[in-house]
């Protein structure tokens, strides 16, 4: 029997502007990867490309298995982030993982109201998983309210990684960026 679950979730969060806007920071997908999963359960495999391991996961008490997506994560020049799932493996249970479809898509753009700087986000995260023959009396209604409900528990963790860390990360950024720009050059030895 296979089931398809959903979930989405929306952030806007105000941004108190530093002195580098907050679009120059949106165009560094690797930091805000890092500022937005736990750096122990990402791995960057390109400059867009990165590997995440999400927390092991726990379905109707059941089955536990450990999802790992492979995520692009992108920018525009003005500075929107976009992600797109590349492809998942659930760690765990074979059955399922063969017979499992993880969609995950995201955005995240600066946007100006009276003069004032906000993020505004959303995710979408859709699961279709063949399900094991243990769970095919299940009612599947019962499934559907397990299944939505624990892939929006996952958009909320990261909302509150979101809410918690972005901004925190930019703040540490526009003071270490300005840094790095007031160093002298390197003077390169004279070769004779």
């Amino acid at each position: 029997m296979e089931v398809r679950f959903t979930a989405s979730e929306s952030v806007e969060i105000q941004v108190e502007e530093q002195t580098r806007p907050i679009q120059h920071y949106l165009r560094q997908p690797q930091r805000l990867v890092n500022a937005i999963a736990d750096p122990k359960l990402m791995e960057a495999l390109s400059e867009d490309l990165f590997l995440l391991k999400m927390r092991p996961l726990n379905f109707m008490d059941i089955y536990h298995f450990q999802p790992t997506v492979i995520l692009k994560v992108w920018s525009t020049p003005k500075g929107t982030l976009y992600l797109q799932s590349q492809s998942c493996e659930i760690r765990g249970i074979d059955y399922i993982n063969n017979r499992f479809f993880l969609n995950v898509t995201g955005i995240l753009s600066p946007q100006q109201r009276q003069e004032q700087t906000y993020l505004v986000g959303r995710a979408d995260l859709e699961v279709k998983v063949a399900l094991p023959p243990a769970l095919w009396l299940t009612p599947k209604p019962l499934l559907e309210v397990a299944g939505n409900g624990l892939l929006k528990s996952v958009l909320v963790r990261i909302k509150q990684r979101i809410l918690s860390h972005l901004l925190n990360d930019y703040q540490q950024w526009t003071k270490d960026e300005p840094l790095l720009e007031s160093l002298p050059a390197q003077t390169l030895p004279v070769l004779e």
